[in-house]
């Protein structure tokens, strides 16, 4: 599933194409992941692109009557997309062909059209008013945007495991399962430590790995595990620099061991057993510094 890198790429992709379009009418194929099809059709027509940003891992289009993308006017209404597990935008010809599986055509005043494509229809679409506060509203702090100070709060006295923390959309929304991955290993930390448990340096460096990995793979234009290409259609490269995710059984780049798989908090998890050593052992590693010291 397209994660924040992921995301964020194809934001800035659209970014340069987009503002300032007017979509002139929205058709659909299948509409099983939109919230109310006509709803979307109505909303979007007839409105100008004014701004796309991210939020999480969704894409908010917001739409503006506005007569050119730098007026005064403010967005009226938000499109929501979410790219589920196969999704992708891309802009293109109005005239040419269009691939299997896509499902909206978004008409724009230029002769192009913004086409989306899904493969698994799990992602989803809607519409909703620019200042009615949602779903979007719940969601946690954004990891490129929280500080150090917030984000060790966000880990103190949470007494679940740091990799389903990560993963949970309240707590840091954009984050999920490749980059949960690749952050512990940098931080040393592993997957099943409690969040309360970490202490403050070494939450200070699961918060610099995140960073770090995060706007490293953003400038690689995400990971391009299976099905996702950026707003091009290009694939992105940062699968080529992953230092544990579906590495199972390849050696670690930093210690040689091998590395392991697990499933934690219900998800496909990789790790280096001997970077990041597991609670269990760190308690027994304790248990035995303390009979050595009797």
């Amino acid at each position: 599933m397209p994660e924040l890198p992921e995301v964020e790429t194809v934001v800035r992709g659209l970014r340069n194409l987009l503002p300032g379009r007017k979509i002139l009418e929205v058709r659909f194929g299948k509409t099983d992941f939109v919230d109310n099809p006509a709803a979307v059709s109505e909303r979007a027509s007839g409105k100008r692109i004014q701004n796309i940003r991210r939020h999480g891992k969704f894409l908010v289009f917001e739409l503006s009557a506005g007569e050119t993308s730098g007026s005064e006017h403010t967005a009226e209404v938000d499109l929501v997309v979410h790219l589920g597990m196969t999704g992708n935008l891309k802009v293109t010809d109005r005239n040419a062909d269009s691939e299997p599986h896509t499902h909206v055509f978004f008409s724009l005043d230029n002769g192009k059209e913004l086409r989306y494509r899904d493969v698994r229809r799990f992602g989803r679409m809607f519409v909703e008013e620019h200042a009615k506060s949602t779903e979007l509203a719940a969601l946690g702090a954004d990891p490129l945007e929280v500080n150090e100070s917030d984000f060790r709060k966000l880990l103190s006295g949470r007494r679940t495991q740091i990799k389903a923390l990560l993963l949970n959309q309240s707590a840091f929304r954009g984050m999920g399962n490749i980059y949960s991955d690749e952050a512990l290993w940098w931080a040393r930390i592993h997957p099943r430590r409690l969040a309360s448990s970490l202490k403050r340096d070494e939450a200070g460096r699961l918060f610099s790995a995140m960073r770090k990995v995060l706007l490293q793979a953003i400038e690689s234009k995400g990971s391009s595990i299976s099905d996702y290409v950026d707003a091009q259609g290009q694939r992105g490269s940062f699968q080529l620099r992953h230092r544990v995710y579906q590495r199972t059984g390849k050696k670690c780049s930093r210690c040689g061991r091998a590395i392991r798989h697990s499933i934690v908090a219900g998800r496909s998890t990789h790790f280096c057993p001997r970077c990041q050593r597991s609670p269990r052992a760190r308690k027994i590693s304790t248990r035995k510094l303390h009979k050595r010291a009797r």
